[in-house]
C-alpha cells in the first residue's frame, strides 16, 4: 500500500499580482501558486490543494498581513457568491491588473512584440451596472461555515452558484450588480413562492418546480422578467 504524499504547506507567502477568474498569484521556488480571496500585498499561509510540474493551486489558510491597497467590501454576500471577485480591490487598481493581464497575454503567450495596449476605458458606474441577471432556485441553499457552526438548517434559495459548485445556491437577500427593481422582484418571488408551497429545483435529483428566474432591465425603465419552470 502506498502512502499518499502530503500536499505542502507554504507560510509567509507573499500575493505578487492578479490572474484571471478570480484568482491571485504568489510564488514559491520560482513556481506559480494561484489561490483566491486575495489581492496583491497581501501576506498569507496557503495549504496547497493541486501540483503540476509549472503550477500549483491552494487555499488561504490565514491571512498574516493585509495589502495595503485594500478596501472594505460593500456586499454582504461577498466570499460566498460567485458573482463578484474584486471588491477588495480599489476600481484604479483592477483596471490596472486587467491592463497588465491583456499586455502580458499578448507578449508571453501570444509571442507579440508591441509597444503597449490602449488603455481600458474605465466605467461610470462599479455598481448597479448590469442589465440583465438570471438566478437559480434550489431547494438547499449553500451554507457557510459561520452558518453551520451555529446550526442554520438547509432552506430554500434564489440566487447565485457557490463558487466551483453546481450544486449549491446562496440565496441572495441584495444584488449590487443590478438596479431596482431587480432586488425587489427577486425577493418577492421568493416569498411568494414560499407562501404557496411551491417547489424549489432540486439538482441532484432532477426535480421540482421553479428552475430559474432571468430579470432585465433598461434605462428607460422597462423591465423584462423571465421565470423557467422545470
Amino acid at each position: 500500500m502506498t502512502r499518499k504524499k502530503q500536499k505542502p504547506f507554504l507560510e509567509d507567502v507573499l500575493i505578487i499580482d492578479v490572474a484571471s477568474e478570480g484568482k491571485a498569484i504568489a510564488k514559491h521556488n520560482e513556481m506559480i501558486v494561484f489561490v483566491s480571496g486575495v489581492i496583491p500585498g497581501d501576506i498569507v499561509d496557503i495549504q496547497i490543494s493541486r501540483k503540476r510540474k509549472s503550477f500549483m493551486e491552494g487555499n488561504v489558510v490565514k491571512i498574516k498581513k493585509l495589502s495595503a491597497d485594500r478596501v472594505p467590501t460593500f456586499c454582504q454576500h461577498f466570499g460566498n457568491c460567485g458573482g463578484c471577485k474584486w471588491q477588495m480591490l480599489p476600481y484604479e487598481k483592477q483596471l490596472y491588473y486587467k491592463q497588465k493581464q491583456v499586455e502580458d497575454n499578448f507578449k508571453h503567450l501570444g509571442k507579440l512584440d508591441f509597444p503597449s495596449a490602449n488603455p481600458i476605458k474605465a466605467s461610470e458606474d462599479t455598481i448597479f451596472y448590469r442589465n440583465k441577471l438570471e438566478y437559480s432556485f434550489s431547494n438547499t441553499c449553500w451554507l457557510t461555515k459561520e452558518d453551520i457552526l451555529n446550526g442554520r438548517a438547509f432552506s430554500s434559495a434564489l440566487g447565485f452558484h457557490a463558487p466551483g459548485r453546481f450544486d449549491k445556491i446562496v440565496d441572495i437577500q441584495y444584488c449590487h450588480l443590478q438596479a431596482e427593481p431587480s432586488n425587489k422582484i427577486r425577493n418577492s418571488i421568493k416569498k411568494y413562492a414560499l407562501e404557496n408551497n411551491l417547489e424549489f429545483f432540486d439538482i441532484k435529483n432532477h426535480s421540482g418546480f421553479l428552475r430559474s428566474l432571468i430579470v432585465r432591465t433598461t434605462h428607460s425603465g422597462e423591465c423584462m422578467v423571465l421565470l423557467a419552470f422545470y
